[in-house]
This record gives structure tokens, C-alpha cells and sequence, in this order.
């Protein structure tokens, strides 16, 4: 079994000092926690696999292709490959799990 506790992978990603930490890797899928302080610009480009986005916590909103939602803790958001998507207006601090599929490459 692999299990993880969500303040130890905000420790190792805010040690490595970047935005995203890989933490789950296998043949189908990849998962990563993604975070961005409030105010802060999301850089993402379009992926080439599909991604689940998982709201930990925080509060902002988020554009995948030309829909907008606000979204915060507990809000699960789709977003198909290749499509353009961003958080913006990040009002609180946004912690996020991401799951690709295939592993992102």
C-alpha cells in the first residue's frame, strides 16, 4: 500500500521550493499537489493527458478552454488533453491534487 498524509507532501514541495511535487507515480496515472499563494500567476500550458483537479483548500477561479468556475475545498474540476486551463484571482492560498492520465510525461 501507498499512503500519504497531505502535510508531509506540503513539506517536501514547499522544501523543493516549486509549485508542484510529484508524489505517486504509476504505469496509468500520476498525482502531484500543486499550490499557489493568493495573488499568485498560475503558468500552466495544456497537457497532454487528462487531469482531475481536487480543491484542498483556498479559494480562486478557473478557466479550462473558455469556461470559468470559482472553485474552493472540495471542488473536483475535469480537464480534457490539450486544453488551455488556469487558476486566476486566487483569493486564498490554493493547495490542489492533481491527477493525469496517462502519468504525466
Amino acid at each position: 500500500m501507498k499512503a500519504f498524509r497531505l502535510e508531509e507532501l506540503e513539506a517536501q514541495r514547499a522544501a523543493n521550493q516549486g509549485a508542484y511535487l510529484q508524489f505517486l507515480r504509476e504505469r496509468n496515472m500520476s498525482v502531484g499537489l500543486y499550490a499557489l499563494d493568493a495573488g499568485q500567476a498560475d503558468p500552466q500550458q495544456p497537457h497532454g493527458q487528462d487531469e482531475v483537479y481536487f480543491v484542498v483548500s483556498g479559494r480562486a477561479s478557473v478557466t479550462v478552454g473558455d469556461e470559468t468556475e470559482t472553485v474552493a475545498r472540495g471542488s473536483v474540476v475535469y480537464v480534457p488533453a490539450g486544453v488551455v486551463h488556469r487558476f486566476h484571482h486566487i483569493t486564498e492560498d490554493l493547495k490542489v491534487l492533481v491527477v493525469f492520465s496517462p502519468p504525466e510525461s
